[in-house]
């Protein structure tokens, strides 16, 4: 079965193709990270009014490059929540449309979900069960995923996600809008000449005894840093990565934390912090002295992308229950929406 995927969430755009036999044959993506910056952030309804004129045309394009054409899909998933309302409607309308116009299934798909799936797009891809570490601008989870729908939540931010936090923290250091990337390479840049940081920020909640995490306070020991130093470049890069190694041996610790809570052996990181190269450096060394396997996404399926959700809805039409449901095309959108508030069986 041929699945057209739609993400619409919040500020970028993806389209793409997945068969269920011959795997994904071609998406697209377009960010409107130039349009916001202007605004130091997302703007909502210039982001919903942006989606209105890309969904389309980047249909037409994923179909032109796989050869292909608006009949020979069976089926559209197109992201329900959470994510920003009018991002959200503008997605979930348009593959309502499509779908009554073809009289084919169109599936919902929870946003996150089609990040924790992201990894086994790649090759080598895990098998279920896992736990799944969902790390991005809005969220920041860890998950035990005993099979598709089955997700059972370990622990969670209690406050700012780490993306969230990367991003915050630039716009203190002054790094400009997206800004958890550009915290990254200056960290990176400023690590790999060689050079320690002067300074060491606390590991919040990192003797917790459970699997939350915070990161509101790190924002905090910045400012209260940058208030007493002046702030050179050097000074400014030294900040970047005593921020950056404070995430990533929290996130590491408790992502080791979970596997032997749980007894599992593998390791599936995503969203768009799941990018970052001291990330994945310190999982997969940690990970690996334990004798267990840590699986990311391509870096291009980091950030959010039509794939995941093409994928996630070809997924589930592999369920008889659902791939034998009369198409419906109604829809509705859900902002805010729990991931591991899902059905215990999909056969229900």
């Amino acid at each position: 079965m041929l699945v057209l995927g739609i993400e619409t969430s919040c500020d970028e755009t993806g389209i793409a193709l997945y068969h269920t036999e011959r795997g994904l044959l071609s998406h697209a993506l377009y960010s409107q990270t130039e349009m916001h910056g202007e605004y130091g952030g997302v703007v909502p309804e210039l982001a919903s009014r942006d989606h209105i004129r890309r969904v389309l045309p980047l249909i037409r394009q994923t179909l032109t490059e796989a050869g292909l054409n608006l009949r020979d899909v069976n089926a559209i998933s197109y992201t329900q929540g959470p994510g920003l309302a009018g991002a959200l409607l503008v997605g979930a309308s348009i593959a309502a449309a499509l779908g009554f116009a073809l009289n084919i299934p169109v599936l919902a798909i929870h946003h996150l979900e089609g990040h924790l799936l992201s990894p086994l797009l790649s090759t080598p891809a895990p098998t279920f069960p896992f736990v799944a570490l969902l790390v991005s601008g809005g969220h920041t989870q860890l998950m035990e995923v005993k099979g598709l729908g089955l997700y059972k939540l370990l622990g969670e931010t209690l406050d700012d996600a780490a993306g969230e936090a990367f991003d915050k923290t630039a716009k203190l250091l002054g790094l400009g809008y997206p800004g958890g990337p550009a915290l990254s390479k200056l960290a990176d840049e400023f690590s790999s000449s060689g050079q320690p940081s002067r300074f060491r920020f606390p590991r919040p909640m990192l003797h917790s005894g459970d699997l939350n995490f915070s990161f509101s306070g790190l924002k905090t020991a910045v400012l209260t840093l940058m208030n007493k130093h002046e702030i050179t470049p050097q000074t400014r890069a030294s900040i970047a990565l005593a921020f950056q190694e404070a995430v990533v041996d929290v996130l590491t610790e408790k992502s080791l934390a979970a596997l032997a809570k749980t007894g599992l052996t593998q390791l599936v990181v995503a969203g768009g912090v799941g990018a970052n190269r001291q990330l994945r450096k310190s999982l997969c060394h940690n990970v690996e002295k334990i004798g267990a396997t840590v699986f990311f996404p391509d870096l291009e399926f980091c950030t959010d992308n039509g794939a995941m959700i093409a994928f996630a809805g070809a997924m589930r039409l592999q369920v008889p229950a659902i791939r034998e449901r009369k198409p419906d095309h109604s829809f509705t959108i859900k902002a805010r929406w729990d991931l591991h508030v899902q059905p215990t069986s999909l056969d229900a």
